[in-house]
């Protein structure tokens, strides 16, 4: 076998564990296999996305740079969360811009970049309305946010969705 993963890497997750890959989100290992890929075999992670019915093949020794990591702690979730209760940032750049920022924290997979989209991008009732990439943005940051917050916490979906909006609503 032609694997170039140093001993390390070749099992840092196992087939069940949750995982975040950045720019998917939460999924879960399903297995762990060997494929041949010209002259060489590659050892790969099979991760599945279930909310988009998505499978992925990452590479053993590509995980790591490819930022695949464990869910988060709970001291990092906590630090996360706080952030949802402090007052949003007021950011005067146009539009386009904040959006490539927004889109750029979200695709790293980091629950305090995603926090801090949920905290800017939160309307309270009786504000102005959300354009439709500014929700499609808010949608996508609070989703990840609320399935890593579920899974650290391991409790239903639902329960941390409500935990998010109740800490939205006391900022």
């Amino acid at each position: 076998m032609m694997d170039n993963a140093p001993a390390s890497t070749k099992m840092a997750f196992a087939p069940g564990d949750i995982v975040v890959y950045p720019s998917h989100g939460l999924g879960k290992v399903i297995s762990i296999e060997t494929q041949r890929i010209g002259e060489q075999e590659v050892t790969l992670f099979v991760i599945n996305f279930e909310r988009d019915r998505m499978t992925l093949r990452v590479p053993l020794h590509k995980a790591k740079t490819s930022g695949l990591r464990n869910i988060s702690t709970k001291r990092v979730m906590q630090a996360a969360l706080a952030i949802l209760k402090e007052p949003a940032s007021q950011k005067r750049m146009m539009w386009n811009r904040r959006a490539v920022e927004y889109a750029t924290k979200i695709n790293s997979g980091d629950p305090i970049l995603l926090a801090e989209v949920v905290r800017d991008l939160n309307r309270a009732v009786g504000e102005r309305e959300r354009s439709h990439s500014e929700r499609l943005i808010y949608e996508q940051a609070l989703d990840r946010l609320t399935l890593e917050v579920a899974a650290v916490e391991r409790t239903e979906v639902q329960t941390a969705v409500a935990k998010l909006e109740q800490l939205l609503k006391a900022a």
